[in-house]
């Protein structure tokens, strides 16, 4: 047990309170009223057997010992409490797990009994109910969906379907990139990869490009962007039972606002779809032949919808959401990853350069990389590797139980929420020697660690998470991540806008690592053989 509170190091960069001073100000008169109850009825949340735990305030827990990245506040009461504890976030009694044995502890060995993801508001409305595969409750439906990703939609057969649109799409973004060089302007690095990613994305899901300079376009990259911003926000309602019909932080109204445009834009993705497919049909009537065609996402889940055997019947409130899915994942942490081995690469431009001497190396310069080429480039995937260790796309894996249950000898009640802090496990002392540089060559020279996967089978690095509820689109999300990073190296040579030598690494609050700044830099081509590619 005592090796379970071994100290790890960590950095963290000073934040907002999770409660913002108004929310803490239109609180104050309610907490007044219902201090006196309390005081009366004593009401606590159940105890979490003897987990470690800090003080705690009346009502509100320990929601005031957390900031706006609470992934980072984890970690720091990991220091004093050890890397397994026990907080009452408001009235929701939760555990959190700072390291790899506790990971797997959780997710491998009591996988079964935190087999759900918590519902909150944010969920219950942007994913029409948990209708899709990420926030459904573990059950035949989650289970079917799982097949149907799997064997399906990121399947090695629809994978290289659309390996033509990723190349596409990447091209595009090098043309982009290029005439910039040629006027020696700024580029946001984040914005053109979110701009490429939801592209990729798009066009695989429903086969057109969703980012562009149209208004439906912009709308359709801002409502991934607003997605995964809400979806993280703090929501004082899911935790303060006397909050729960309140709508203090205006968020309600910002939630159904979104759900209502994304469901419209759906809408009309799906009746023109509808529409096309009728079309086919009644041209391969009218041939007597069924034209072979390729199929987007949309297309195999209206398919599955229209099956009257399929196993479960797929509602279009499913399908819509189903595509959500897709594209906030698909968009958002795919980008996130190529953004943060750039800001890590420009900080540290020695391991930039031997990243662009193994690409020279191996590809030459009469050519671009190629997806078959990435078996061949280690030390590109030891960066990749690196950056998702340090900056996981999700730095917290939230989960529920549905059960009671003991682990480590403590009792654990059903609907105790758990949370694995991806973030902190790669900064764990013990797994990570130096843990806080960022050192690609930790995957090439260490033994133990040039063979690790990063699909959840080694707990100290899951920055798809583990177990049953593990990201399913990880092949698909380092097929762009390899392709693009090692573009972008080959390419270009990069200066911080500004005149500067280093960027600024903050992080920004939200589900998924954002930055807080912009990654603005000025590229300079580097092989003319290369650019421009039209």
């Amino acid at each position: 047990m005592q090796a379970l509170y071994n100290q790890s190091l960590v950095e963290t960069t000073p934040h907002a309170t999770l409660l913002p001073f108004p929310v803490l100000l239109l609180l104050f008169p309610l907490l007044l009223l219902i201090l006196p109850l309390y005081q009366l009825f004593r009401h606590h949340p159940p105890r979490l057997g003897h987990l470690p735990t800090p003080r705690r305030l009346p009502i509100i827990g320990h929601l005031h010992l957390l900031s706006s990245l609470p992934h980072q506040s984890f970690h720091r009461l990991s220091q004093r409490l050890g890397p397994i504890f026990s907080l009452n976030l408001g009235s929701i009694p939760c555990i959190i797990a700072c390291s790899a044995s506790a990971a797997r502890e959780f997710l491998k060995k009591h996988d079964s009994s935190f087999p759900n993801r918590p519902f909150t508001k944010a969920v219950s409305i942007l994913t029409y109910g948990s209708s899709n595969f990420s926030f459904a409750p573990y059950g035949s439906f989650w289970r079917f969906t799982k097949r149907l990703y799997m064997l399906e939609l990121f399947s090695s057969r629809t994978l290289e379907q659309f390996r033509p649109i990723r190349h596409e799409e990447l091209r595009q973004l090098l043309e982009e990139f290029h005439g910039k060089a040629r006027e020696g302007e700024i580029v946001d690095i984040g914005a053109e990869m979110t701009r490429m990613t939801n592209n990729v994305t798009s066009r695989m899901a429903v086969s057109r490009r969703c980012s562009g300079t149209n208004a439906e376009a912009v709308e359709a990259t801002r409502l991934v962007m607003e997605t995964t911003e809400l979806l993280g926000k703090f929501n004082v309602a899911d935790y303060l039972w006397f909050c729960r019909n309140l709508d203090l932080q205006g968020f309600d109204k910002r939630l159904q606002d979104l759900h209502r445009r994304f469901d419209g834009l759906m809408e009309r993705i799906m009746v023109e779809k509808e529409e096309e497919r009728r079309k086919r049909r009644l041209a391969d009537k009218k041939d007597g032949e069924n034209f072979k065609m390729v199929k987007d996402l949309l297309d195999i889940l209206m398919d599955i919808s229209e099956d009257e055997g399929a196993e479960v019947k797929l509602t279009r409130n499913n399908v819509k959401a189903f595509i959500r899915d897709i594209f906030t994942g698909g968009t958002d942490n795919t980008s996130l990853t190529v953004q943060w081995a750039m800001a890590e690469l420009i900080n540290n431009p020695t391991y930039m350069e031997k990243a662009r001497v193994e690409l020279d190396t191996v590809i030459g310069n009469h050519r671009l990389v190629d997806e078959s080429d990435i078996p061949n480039l280690p030390y590109l995937k030891a960066i990749v590797m690196e950056t998702l260790r340090l900056h996981p796309p999700t730095p917290l894996i939230p989960r529920e139980s549905d059960k009671d249950c003991t682990i480590y000898g403590f009792n654990i009640p059903a609907k105790t929420r758990l949370f694995i802090n991806v973030w902190a496990i790669g900064r764990e002392a013990k797994h990570w020697p130096n843990p806080l540089k960022f050192m690609p060559e930790r995957f090439l020279l260490d033994h133990d660690q040039d063979n690790i996967d990063i699909r959840g089978q080694h707990f100290h690095l899951i920055p798809f998470g583990s177990g049953r509820r593990g990201c399913p689109g990880i092949t698909a999300a380092l097929q762009v991540v390899y392709c693009a990073l090692a573009s972008l190296i080959q390419c270009f040579e990069w200066k911080v806008a500004g005149g500067g030598k280093r960027v600024d690494m903050t992080e920004s609050p939200g589900l998924t690592l954002r930055r807080a700044t912009p990654l603005l830099c000025i590229p300079v081509a580097r092989h003319t053989s290369l650019l421009p590619l039209s």
